[in-house]
């Protein structure tokens, strides 16, 4: 009885409120929480983190709906290189890293542990593919359809990161490579949202036109129906902004066929160059001001222990909260990542329930027919 008064409540309260009213109401039943984390590794390196359930009270009532994935590649233990040290991050040893495509069901099955309320609060996200392969997009494919209703997205991958692209075995990945050509592709047909980790420039870059800029978005442009966060906007622990790197992104930001393209500032090596002085907070300000609906807060965290810390790259930018406007603090917190995994989500169950058990198509990598037979 008490369940039906409230659901008659709810009825009323729809028919009373206005459209604008009823935003303004769900926002407020948003505000309890801080943020939602558009960039979030539950594991590490060597494949290991954070139980999703204890990554669940780590959340509480802070954050409200988080990204879901691993490290898309493992690190090596190389007795001849490091002996008994078993190294756990990517500069703890020369040895090689190597794609783990088993990252992937390991996030899946996290994910379908939790009840259903609780899986509300999480995007799962494809990273176990290499994209200089040809068949990542085919994996990719394989993964929706083993785990439909999982996934949202893919990546976070990296194509240029300072250390780690030259540490992987293989092929050195590429803007140019049809092979990620491939794969946007395939998320522009199934609506998969990508988290793209690329470099504005070399860590110890030359004095002229950020290296791969040109590249990547050229890569954009040629698929401007998907929807692509462009993550830590290019930064990393050694990669600075390069000069005058404001205007580059106004541009970016104005250019009606990038449009479709969003920025996260996650990482607290990120936070560091956007915090460093005034001068700096107030620039990041007045962009994010002027373009509120392209940018994402996330903290790029790999397997916290504790909420503090789980928090701390928020904090990094306690400055930059307090000279946003609200709509635009709004929308870079909670709302742009609502909006962009929402529909993205909406877009994948669609091409679940369209393909998923159906007849398979021919590859684009392969012919439709005149497969040779064995002589």
């Amino acid at each position: 009885m008490k369940l039906r008064k409230h659901y008659a409540t709810i009825a009323v309260l729809v028919m009373l409120l206005s459209p604008f009213q009823l935003v303004r109401a769900q926002r407020a039943n948003q505000s309890q929480y801080l943020f939602n984390d558009s960039h979030f590794h539950l594991t590490n390196y060597i494949q290991e983190g954070t139980d999703i359930k204890d990554m669940l009270k780590i959340m509480g009532d802070k954050i409200g709906r988080s990204t879901l994935f691993g490290i898309p590649v493992q690190q090596q233990w190389s007795y001849r290189v490091t002996g008994d040290f078993a190294p756990q991050y990517y500069l703890d040893s020369d040895a090689p890293l190597y794609y783990y495509s088993f990252t992937d069901a390991y996030i899946a099955m996290a994910y379908k542990s939790l009840t259903k309320a609780e899986q509300a609060r999480f995007d799962p996200m494809i990273t176990g593919f290499n994209p200089t392969d040809m068949y990542a997009a085919a994996h990719i494919r394989r993964v929706l359809e083993t785990f439909p209703g999982v996934f949202t997205g893919i990546g976070e991958f990296s194509i240029h990161k300072e250390f780690v692209s030259a540490k992987i075995s293989g092929d050195v990945a590429s803007l140019t490579d049809p092979a990620l050509d491939s794969i946007f592709s395939f998320c522009e047909e199934t609506g998969l949202l990508i988290i793209l980790h690329n470099d504005v420039d070399d860590p110890f870059p030359k004095p002229n036109t950020p290296n791969y800029t040109d590249d990547m978005l050229k890569l954009f442009k040629r698929h401007p129906d998907a929807s692509i966060t462009w993550a830590h906007i290019g930064l990393g622990r050694i990669v600075k902004p390069p000069l005058e790197y404001g205007k580059f992104f106004e541009r970016i930001l104005a250019d009606p066929e990038l449009k479709h393209v969003n920025f996260d500032i996650s990482w607290d090596e990120v936070a560091k160059y956007l915090m460093q002085d005034d001068q700096a907070i107030t620039n990041t300000a007045r962009i994010i001001n002027m373009y509120p609906d392209r940018f994402l807060f996330g903290t790029d965290n790999v397997a916290p222990t504790s909420q503090e810390k789980h928090l701390a790259v928020y904090h990094m930018y306690d400055p930059l909260w307090k000279l946003l406007t609200p709509e635009a603090s709004y929308r870079v917190r909670l709302g742009n990542y609502e909006r962009l995994f929402d529909a993205a989500a909406k877009k994948v169950r669609a091409w679940e329930a369209a393909n998923v058990g159906a007849p398979k198509k021919a590859p684009s990598h392969s012919p439709a027919s005149g497969v040779r037979k064995s002589e």
